[in-house]
C-alpha cells in the first residue's frame, strides 16, 4: 500500500499581496476614480515634504528605436520601491499599450517584498495626480478651462484630476486622431466636465488658463509654438519625458519659469534638454514645502516640465498598499521560498520531488 503525501501549503512569509489588472480596476471603481485621484496626490504631497529622506537618482533606461524600457528605484531608508515601465508609441498600430508597467514595495530590514501591483493603470493615476498636485501651486487661481493636447489613453484621468482637485468645468481637446477626441468625450459625458472638441490646437487653447500637453511620438515635435502661448496660463508638459522626445518649442521655455520633479533628470528627459545645463529651474518640492513661491503673479507663464520621477511611483505603491485591507481586492501571490530552515533550500526541493512522485503514485 501506499500513502499519497502532499506538498504543505506555502508558510504566510511566502506569500506577497499581489494587485492584477483585474483587481487594480476593483479597487479603482471600490473608492471611485476621483478619490483615487486625490489620495494619490496626497501621499505624493505627504514624501514629497520628505524629500531629503529619500535616495535619488535618474531612471535607469534601456533605448531602442521603437522606444524605451526603464527602472525607477527609490527608497527612504525604510521601505524600497521601484518602478518597470516602458514607453513605447508606435504600439498603438499594433493594438498595444504605449505604456504599461509594474511595480514593487519591499521591506528594506528583511529584503522580503511587500507588494507587487501592476503599474499600467496606477501610472496614469499617478501622472494625473502629480499634475493636478503641480498646478494647485502652479496655475492662476480660478482657473475652469483646460486645453488638453494629446487625447490618448492619459487625457482621460489629468481632466478628471484636475476637474476633482482645481474645480476645472471646460475641457478643450484636441488630437491629431479625431476618434481619439471623441473617445475623450463619450468617456467623460458624465463627468460634470463640458468637453469641447477642437480642430487646431490654437483653437483648443483659446480661453484656456491651464494647458496641458500630451503627447506620444518619440521625436522633437513643436505642439506648441511661442505665439500661441500668451502670459498668465500654466503649462502641464508630460509629453516629453525622454531624450529626443520633446513638444514645447524652445522660446515658450525661456518666457517661462520652470518647476521639475528632479533636475538631474529633467535635463536628460524633459523640455529642458533644450536648454543650457544651468538654465534655473525650480524643484517642485521646494515649492509644496514652502521654500519657494509658486506663481507669483498674473502675467506669468508656469510651466511644469514633467517627467515622472520614481518618489511619486513609491508613493503611489504606498497609497495601493494601504488601500488593500480595506478593499480587499488582491491576491496572496506564493513568491518567496520559505524552507523551514532558511539553509536548506535544496532541501526544501528534494522534499518537493519526493511528495510530486507519491502524488503521481
Amino acid at each position: 500500500m501506499s500513502f499519497v503525501t502532499h506538498n504543505p501549503e506555502p508558510s504566510d512569509l511566502a506569500y506577497v499581496p499581489f494587485v492584477s489588472v483585474e483587481n487594480m480596476m476593483r479597487n479603482v471603481r471600490s473608492i471611485g476614480v476621483e478619490k483615487a485621484l486625490v489620495g494619490i496626490a496626497e501621499y505624493i504631497e505627504e514624501d514629497f515634504l520628505r524629500w531629503e529622506s529619500f535616495d535619488k537618482k535618474p531612471r535607469i533606461p534601456a533605448h531602442a528605436p521603437q522606444g524605451v524600457i526603464e527602472l525607477m528605484p527609490t527608497s527612504d531608508g525604510k521601505t524600497f520601491g521601484f518602478k518597470y515601465v516602458n514607453g513605447h508609441p508606435e504600439n498603438i498600430r499594433d493594438g498595444l499599450q504605449t505604456v504599461t508597467g509594474f511595480g514593487v514595495l519591499s521591506d528594506l530590514a528583511t529584503g522580503y517584498p511587500v507588494l507587487l501591483t501592476e503599474m499600467t493603470i496606477l501610472t496614469a493615476l499617478r501622472t494625473a495626480a502629480n499634475s493636478a498636485l503641480a498646478a494647485k501651486y502652479l496655475a492662476p487661481k480660478g482657473s475652469t478651462t483646460m486645453a488638453i493636447i494629446g487625447n490618448g489613453a492619459q487625457s482621460d484621468f489629468q481632466c478628471l484630476a484636475f476637474k476633482e482637485m482645481l474645480g476645472i468645468t471646460e475641457i478643450r481637446a484636441f488630437d491629431i486622431d479625431s476618434t481619439a477626441s471623441l473617445r475623450l468625450a463619450r468617456n467623460l459625458a458624465d463627468s460634470g466636465l463640458n468637453v469641447t472638441i477642437c480642430k487646431t490646437p490654437e483653437d483648443a487653447i483659446e480661453g484656456a488658463q491651464i494647458i496641458t500637453t500630451v503627447t506620444a511620438d518619440k521625436k522633437y515635435a513643436t505642439i506648441l509654438t511661442d505665439n500661441m502661448v500668451g502670459s498668465g496660463v500654466h503649462i502641464n508638459a508630460i509629453g516629453g519625458d525622454c531624450p529626443g522626445k520633446t513638444e514645447l518649442h524652445k522660446d515658450i521655455l525661456l518666457r517661462s519659469d520652470i518647476f521639475v520633479e528632479y533636475p538631474e533628470q529633467t535635463r536628460i528627459e524633459g523640455e529642458l534638454q533644450q536648454l543650457p545645463e544651468d538654465h534655473p529651474v525650480t524643484e517642485l518640492w521646494q515649492v509644496f514645502a514652502g521654500q519657494v513661491t509658486g506663481r507669483t503673479s498674473e502675467n506669468q507663464i508656469t510651466l511644469f516640465d514633467s517627467v515622472g520621477f520614481a518618489i511619486e511611483d513609491f508613493a503611489a505603491l504606498r497609497y495601493v498598499r494601504d488601500l488593500l485591507p480595506r478593499t480587499g481586492h488582491f491576491e496572496k501571490l506564493d513568491l518567496l521560498a520559505d524552507p523551514d530552515d532558511p539553509r536548506d533550500l535544496y532541501g526544501m526541493v528534494l522534499r518537493s520531488a519526493s511528495a510530486d512522485d507519491n502524488q503521481a503514485a
